[in-house]
């Protein structure tokens, strides 16, 4: 089913409605950073209680900031009875209108989009809330960016972008997730913080008991608590019945719950229909940009300010932050001579894992020490001799959903740091957000505050440290995905995570701008080209150029 054409009278009708929702609604929203608009105006935020975070004593000051932070992060479900699949968001019979399309176009210019949503009836929706994804991108020259979408809340969306290269530019905008699939999500977020369950086997001689873990258990039967001392960050299992709780030896993903849905929820999850759909356009896709002079150019590189969306852009396969000088380490040696005398500390999940995996592939003299790790658990080692480079690789505390971690190697991030000297020479990253997918941001919210806490007394003892953040990705959904690690949850995160790390002196590598701008499809773990990306902004704050 093809999208509509739209006449030129549709078109000013769209142009004078938004320019009265601009002035009537967006006084009321801010810009995530990620490039959705939210409203500001959500107060009152009621919390289900939950095992583990009911109990936790926050200063008034804590929260404040948790309770900015929930409503930064709460995102506008329509008030509406409960909708049949036929009436929710079809990405085939909706589209999108390029504004001025037959315009010339100036590197720097803002570009806007008009998207206009329809059920699987073909009827115009009357209310908002859908997640969508924006970017623009020229393939020939393997260029890409994100653009920031508004919600109307009335079945209208504007999609702004910035137009950072000269060339025929294509504008592409896919449905992630209807607003009524959205709902679902929030629910299980809420009601099901322990559909992703966890084990540990306890064993003493010959008797061995395997029990449920989690941050939540149901249920009032006994409980080991093994709460951390240090950061209080709460972690139970259910008693064995013949064993301390001491004789816990391990920690393990136990599996997923199913059939968490009805038939009725499951139609808003399917793959090919409404799942990370593209939204077609009505009329042309593309602009036409031409090249600024060059002092217009530097003059637009000069004004960009702390708040700058999109932060880069890939052009030819490379990333180019739009604050930031960036340096390409296309050589080994680059790498040796950038960290010689260096101590790298890598914290967190699998997707900073994949820089320890990269670097010690391609820097032939960072050879890896066997410290008999379990594979892709670790902890990991490896070592430069000649040059004098240490490089180590830690995942982070529960909840982790590795295969099986040993239960003394489950190290909480902020920890780790407390045992850290600092200096010059000491370069440290972490990236911790996908395990927090399907619990409520209470839970992630309280686990970057103690990372952040230790983050700042780490640079308050030794302010010449390098501290690196690396965000969230985008990555592949499909129908039972997207109920444990959907972009929607991994948005939210995002959010959380770059409000909660502002101002704090840390270096920010935008791993989630990086997978929506690129070409390649969406995976958990990018494939090596935007790895690569990744590091070369990593190293780049480690080693900036000369100015």
């Amino acid at each position: 089913m093809y999208p509509p054409r739209v006449d030129f009278l549709t078109v000013c009708w769209f142009l004078s409605l938004v320019q009265y929702l601009d002035h009537e609604t967006l006084s009321g929203t801010f810009i995530d950073s990620s490039g959705q608009f939210i409203s500001s105006q959500a107060t009152g935020i009621s919390r289900n209680p939950y095992c583990g975070y009911e109990h936790q004593t926050l200063s008034s000051q804590e929260r404040l900031e948790e309770d900015a932070l929930l409503a930064a992060s709460k995102w506008q479900v329509p008030d509406v009875d409960l909708v049949p699949f036929v009436k929710s968001t079809d990405p085939s019979s909706s589209y999108f209108v390029i504004l001025n399309s037959a315009a010339f176009f100036k590197v720097g210019s803002q570009l806007e989009v008009l998207v206009h949503v329809h059920d699987f009836q073909g009827k115009p929706k009357k209310y908002g809330g859908d997640y969508l994804q924006a970017r623009i991108h020229s393939p020939k020259l393997q260029a890409g960016a994100v653009g920031r979408v508004v919600d109307y809340q009335n079945g209208f969306y504007k999609v702004f972008f910035t137009l950072l290269w000269p060339g025929r530019v294509r504008v592409s905008i896919s449905l992630v997730h209807p607003s009524e699939g959205i709902r679902v999500l929030q629910y299980l977020q809420e009601e099901k913080p322990d559909r992703v369950y966890f084990k540990s086997l306890f064993r003493s001689g010959r008797i061995s008991e395997t029990m449920k873990c989690n941050v939540c258990l149901p249920g009032s039967l006994p409980l080991c608590n093994f709460t951390d001392l240090y950061t209080g960050e709460p972690w139970f299992c259910f008693k064995p019945k013949k064993l301390p709780c001491s004789s816990r030896i391990n920690h393990f993903k136990g599996g997923y719950t199913k059939g968490l849905l009805t038939a009725a929820d499951s139609a808003f999850f399917q793959s090919g229909v409404n799942i990370k759909m593209p939204i077609n356009s009505s009329g042309p896709d593309w602009v036409t940009v031409i090249s600024r002079r060059k002092k217009e150019t530097d003059d637009l590189e000069v004004s960009q300010g702390s708040g700058t969306f999109p932060s880069g852009y890939f052009y030819k396969d490379q990333w180019r932050p739009r604050r930031f000088k960036m340096r390409h380490f296309n050589d080994p040696d680059n790498i040796t001579e950038c960290l010689q005398r260096k101590m790298v500390y890598l914290f967190g999940d699998s997707t900073i894992r994949q820089w320890f995996e990269y670097l010690t592939m391609f820097v032939p003299d960072l050879v890896e020490f066997n410290l008999g790790s379990p594979k892709n658990v670790g902890p990991f080692l490896a070592v430069d001799q000649k040059h004098n480079i240490l490089l180590k690789y830690r995942c982070h505390g529960p909840p982790i959903r590795f295969t099986s971690v040993f239960s003394n190697e489950l190290h909480y991030v902020a920890n780790e740091l407390n045992r850290i000297v600092g200096g010059k020479n000491t370069v440290v990253a972490i990236a911790v957000w996908s395990h927090f997918s399907t619990f409520p941001l209470e839970v992630y919210i309280r686990r970057l505050r103690n990372i952040r806490r230790a983050v700042v007394q780490l640079l308050d003892r030794s302010p010449k440290t390098v501290v690196v953040i690396r965000t969230g990705n985008a990555q592949e959904l499909g129908p039972e995905v997207s109920l444990f690690n959907s972009d929607w949850y991994n948005f939210q995160l995002d959010t959380v995570l770059r409000r909660m790390f502002s101002g704090v002196g840390v270096y920010l590598v935008d791993a989630w701008e990086m997978t929506l701008a690129h070409h390649l499809p969406h995976k958990l773990h990018p494939d090596e080209v935007i790895v690569k990306n990744q590091l070369d902004m990593f190293l780049s704050y480690v080693c900036p150029l000369e100015t």
